[in-house]
């Protein structure tokens, strides 16, 4: 999601990497679920976040799409969020005690938080974002340790190259007025990215980074 804002204004001004320690832990929480509720739309999904809620419920993608995902627009590419019900737009997988269902499997989005990414020269480094969590007196804690994420270099790797495929493709929705071109093309990410299920067998990075492939010659066949 682009945000036209400076550092200073959602963040401590200051750049993370993944060993640097930042005050994000929130003491897990202790009652509070307000980052649970309210989202809207903005708790948006890569295909590895798509692919482990699957794996992990049970579930195609497809059925996901109709019940705990939602298909929205976000800067002109069509992409998967997690859904948000009742007046409190309280998260889909929230249960009743204000508590995460599938804390162990969350989306790389609900890991981050409160931290957010920079994007810069096909990289990123992290930041604090400063008017996101409610919790008072956080607890410094290393930023890889927060995220929680195993083969965290591979993963790094994939979020900054997931990030600049889809402004590549929003590139090409930006500059054109050909509303097949803009439709198939959002099919096509939605379809091959999300809804065409991993082999659970294989390693999840070397598939997508095959169909990666495909979708950069694709783009630069148009």
């Amino acid at each position: 999601m682009r945000r036209n804002v400076s550092l200073e204004e959602i963040s401590d001004g200051k750049l993370y990497g993944s060993n640097d320690m930042v005050k994000a832990d929130c003491q897990d929480c202790k009652g509070c679920c307000d980052c649970c509720t309210g989202m809207g739309d903005s708790v948006i999904l890569d295909p590895l976040d798509v692919h482990r809620l699957s794996v992990n419920l049970g579930k195609a993608p497809q059925e996901l799409i109709e019940k705990e995902l939602v298909l929205g627009v976000s800067d002109g590419n069509i992409l998967p969020h997690l859904s948000m019900e009742g007046k409190e737009e309280r998260c889909v997988f929230l249960n009743q005690e204000g508590r995460c269902s599938i804390h162990s499997f969350r989306p790389g989005f609900c890991r981050l938080f409160p931290l957010g990414r920079y994007y810069e020269d096909g990289s990123f480094q992290y930041i604090l974002q400063i008017h996101e969590c409610k919790k008072q007196n956080r607890s410094k804690i290393k930023v890889k340790k927060w995220i929680d994420t195993p083969d965290l270099k591979k993963y790094e790797r994939f979020a900054a190259d997931w990030h600049y495929f889809l402004l590549d493709v929003q590139e090409v929705l930006y500059n054109t007025e050909d509303s097949a071109l803009i439709k198939n093309l959002n099919m096509y990410v939605v379809s091959r990215f999300y809804l065409t299920p991993y082999d659970k067998e294989r390693d999840f990075y070397e598939q997508f980074y095959e169909r990666l492939k495909e979708g950069k010659e694709l783009l630069a066949l148009r």
